[in-house]
C-alpha cells in the first residue's frame, strides 16, 4: 500500500527495530546491506538497532570468516508493558514465515493427507 492508501499518513506498524528483528529471523545470513534494502532504513540505521538488539538479547552475532550470521532469541519477551509477559518467537514466526499467500480459507488437512500429484495427472 502506499501513503495514499492511508490518506497520506506515512507511519507503519512496527518500528525500525521490529523491522530488522523480523528480516533477521526470516534471513539470518543477512548483511547489513540487505537488511537495510529489504527494510528501507540505512546501513548506519540498521547497524545501530542490531547492536540494540544485540545488547538486550533478542540476538547474537557469530562471525564466519568474513560474514556475520545472526542468532535470534525467540524465548525473549516484548520490552512493552502493554505485551508483558509475551515472547517474540511466535510474533517472529508468523511475521519471518511464508505468509498467508493461500488464504485463510485454505484447509491443510486437505493437502496434508494427498500425495504428491504425478505431472500430468491432475487430482480429482
Amino acid at each position: 500500500m502506499t501513503e495514499a492508501d492511508h490518506g497520506g499518513s506515512s507511519w507503519t506498524l512496527l518500528t525500525g527495530h521490529g523491522h530488522v528483528l523480523v528480516e533477521i529471523a526470516r534471513n539470518p545470513g543477512a548483511r547489513i546491506r540487505d537488511i537495510s534494502a529489504v527494510v528501507g532504513l540505512t546501513e548506519r540505521t540498521v547497524q545501530a538497532i542490531v547492536a540494540d538488539l544485540e545488547a538486550t538479547g533478542y540476538l547474537t552475532r557469530t562471525r564466519a570468516g568474513r560474514r556475520t550470521r545472526y542468532t535470534v532469541h525467540p524465548d525473549q519477551l516484548f520490552r512493552h508493558g502493554a505485551q508483558d509477559g509475551h515472547r517474540v518467537g511466535p510474533f517472529l514466526a508468523l511475521l519471518a514465515g511464508q505468509g498467508d499467500a493461500a488464504g485463510p480459507e485454505q484447509d491443510t488437512q486437505d493437502t496434508q493427507d494427498t500425495p504428491p500429484q504425478e505431472p500430468g495427472h491432475p487430482r480429482h
